[in-house]
């Protein structure tokens, strides 16, 4: 047996069982070896029956009395089994497990695991953990971990991501039974320099799997999550390298009399990030080499306003600009921002979407080719979009694109700049392991006038008083958003409010008001015509689906109400509370939640006097866990299967540890195991 060994291959895997571990994406041994638990049951404590107390979780060993099959009245199969330890007699249930009778025979004898109780006074366990004491002994093959008193019982019990007909107990008996043949094989790419103070790699494997104590399982788990964040680091660092070894056409020269008769032309006065910001791309466009800037920025911190600064430049020097949103909402948005600063001064813009493609110049010196800048969707990737003379790409909220399609935008001009930007916000430290291959400005600082949005986690008995004062501030004259998890109802979240639903109920409420609906199954032109009638005040409450989390400026739109606030993550919130307080007036955000508990509750409550974003993002790193940090699936990018963006800690180590070994060995030749390793993890990072 090998480490790519197909799990086809195994004794006891057909063709259900494939299908089954396909779904859960084990493909070969390695993969199996390589599915870490995500919790541990802990069936440690062995000791005979007398000496447990009710309550308590403990191992016990003896030997079946009796076992049989009982049919409820309700179509429902109870297992139930006498099992004496030699101080008492236990009964044990298992629900709907009749296969049990022929697997356990009177006079097994069997180690036991489980939650001990008291039922009409006779000790019982429900459900228990089981396996029999012919063979409960399991050795490290290289001697060094010692044995263990079982597998699923006496011990601490690994509990694996599942999938049905595939449980933690099958898992976990085909690790036993593979991981002493591939141990050896398992070499340790990274340098002893690096881990020096870490489990080697074959130990961290064992020890997740077959733990002695939680100390082990921590060390384990420390030196796996290490390995996926090094390796991330490591390859968007040395992308960042190649990246900068490109030369440009030609460098762009930066006339500042013209740059500055653009900016006084603007209705605002840049914020002092923005300016900070905007020098930092500046000094980018000198170099001589291409510009690979990530912006990240509050939702109506500016972001696009530097784009347009960046766009204008780049014509001065003659070339053209692609500017690509994640949907036609936001693309039509920046599309009608743009055209208002450049158009003064004769810079054609153009808009390309599914429904729309608008391309040739309108400028009537102008007669045929493309528009000096092009906004779009994934719809500028077409090839019957011509893209000669793109010096400057720009993607708004990258993170919601694939590596893929961003890298064939890129490819559609000759190395061109490329700016990213994104509102979500990301830690730091989190951003440098994630983009590691950009350069890295944040605008930290807000226009003047923006008013603080006020905000409240409103408790269900005061939702009639919030529907009537959102009444009141709608008859003088504001408009409204509110926002729900789902379009339509689930059978499996029948708490959960759904907009088509809400839509007709508010339609009752708020029957005096004229109301819309909007979510992602509408059709472009019908999105346009909501979108238009809202932005004209023929709509006064917008229901909607986070659809709206990016694209919408509405300065008349004041309140936000979120219903079911906890499916949503604090930086999300914080993105949905960004579509309003875009004017002047008062502002508020009201989050409904269906869950009361504490924990709940404590976390919205950040939200009543936290306005910072990035401090938002890394409370939910603290809270929630790393989980999908930008909230959607990310095709491409990188899946965590133990490490956690949340221990910034160990993320900042593994920083620092691939740019030490970068700058030692920029080529990775001295380390050709580490070398191999990375190009599996390098498809994850934009090619180019």
């Amino acid at each position: 047996m090998k480490l790519d060994t197909p799990l086809s291959q195994i004794s006891g895997i057909g063709p259900s069982l494939e299908w089954k571990l396909k779904k859960l994406n084990l493909f070969t041994v390695s993969d199996l070896i390589y599915h870490f638990p995500f919790r541990y049951d802990d069936f440690s404590s062995i000791k005979p029956a007398n000496e447990a107390q009710i309550g308590e979780v403990v191992t016990l060993q003896g030997e079946i009395w009796s076992i049989k099959n009982i049919y409820t009245r309700y179509g429902k199969i109870l297992t139930q089994a006498v099992f004496n330890d030699g101080t008492s007699p236990i009964n044990l249930t298992w629900f709907n497990q009749s296969y049990l009778t022929k697997q356990i025979q009177v006079g097994d004898r069997l180690q036991i695991s489980g939650k001990l109780t008291k039922y009409k006074s006779k000790l019982s366990i429900m459900v228990p953990q089981w396996e029999k004491l012919d063979g409960v002994k399991l050795t490290h093959p290289r001697g060094v971990i010692g044995s263990h008193r079982g597998i699923h019982t006496g011990r601490l019990v690994p509990i694996y991501p599942e999938t049905e007909g595939l449980t933690s107990k099958w898992v976990r008996t085909k690790i036993d039974q593979t991981i002493p043949q591939v141990i050896d094989q398992i070499k340790d790419p990274l340098p002893d320099f690096i881990i020096s103070s870490m489990l080697p790699l074959h130990e961290a494997l064992f020890q997740i799997h077959f733990p002695k104590t939680l100390d082990q399982v921590e060390k384990a788990r420390e030196r796996l999550g290490f390995d996926e964040l090094f390796f991330v680091s490591l390859a968007t660092q040395k992308a960042r390298m190649e990246w900068k070894k490109k030369a440009y056409v030609a460098t762009s020269e930066v006339d500042a009399e013209k740059l500055n008769k653009f900016i006084k032309s603007l209705p605002f006065e840049l914020t002092g990030a923005q300016d900070r910001v905007l020098k930092e791309i500046i000094s980018d466009l000198k170099k001589g080499e291409a510009m690979n800037r990530l912006v990240q920025g509050e939702v109506g911190s500016g972001k696009t306003v530097v784009a347009t600064i960046i766009i204008y430049l780049v014509y001065l020097n003659k070339l053209k600009a692609l500017f690509m949103a994640p949907t036609e909402i936001l693309a039509f948005q920046h599309y009608e921002t743009v055209s208002q600063l450049l158009s003064p001064f004769g810079i054609t813009v153009g808009i390309y979407t599914g429904s729309k493609k608008k391309t040739t110049p309108q400028a009537p010196h102008m007669s045929s080719g493309v528009a000096d800048v092009v906004v779009g969707t994934h719809a500028l990737l077409s090839k019957k979009l011509s893209t000669e003379d793109v010096g400057l790409v720009i993607i708004d909220e990258q993170q919601r694109f694939g590596v893929q399609q961003r890298t064939m935008l890129r490819a559609r001009a000759k190395l061109p700049h490329f700016l990213t930007m994104t509102a979500t916000p990301i830690p730091r430290t989190v951003a440098l392991t994630l983009y590691g291959d950009l350069d890295l400005s944040v605008i930290d600082e807000m226009p003047k006038g923006r008013p603080i949005i006020k905000t409240f986690v409103v408790p269900e008995e005061k939702r009639a008083d919030g529907y009537k004062f959102i009444e009141k501030k709608i008859m003088g004259g504001d408009q409204a958003y509110i926002i729900t998890p789902l379009i339509e109802p689930s059978e499996t979240l029948s708490s959960v409010k759904a907009a088509k639903i809400e839509f007709e109920k508010l339609k009752k409420i708020f029957s005096s008001l004229k109301l819309g609906l909007m979510h992602g199954r509408l059709k472009s032109k019908e999105k346009q015509e909501v979108l238009k009638d809202f932005r004209g005040g023929k709509i006064h409450i917008l229901v909607s689906t986070s659809v709206v989390e990016v694209g919408m400026d509405v300065p008349n739109a004041t309140i936000m109400v979120i219903e079911g606030a906890e499916r949503f993550g604090l930086a999300q919130l914080h993105q949905l509370r960004g579509r309003i307080g875009r004017g002047t007036k008062e502002s508020f955000c009201l989050l409904y939640t269906s869950d009361s508990s504490s924990n709940e509750s404590g976390r919205l409550k950040y939200l009543e006097n936290t306005f910072d974003g990035l401090k938002l993002a890394e409370l939910d790193l603290k809270i929630r866990g790393s989980g999908e940090i930008f909230g959607v699936k990310q095709s491409g990018r990188f899946e965590f299967k133990i490490a956690s963006l949340s221990d910034l800690g160990l993320v900042e180590k593994t920083k620092n540890a691939a740019a030490k070994l970068l700058a030692n060995n920029p080529r990775l030749d001295k380390h050709p195991l580490l070398q191999a390793k990375l190009s599996e993890v390098a498809s994850d990072v934009m090619p180019d």
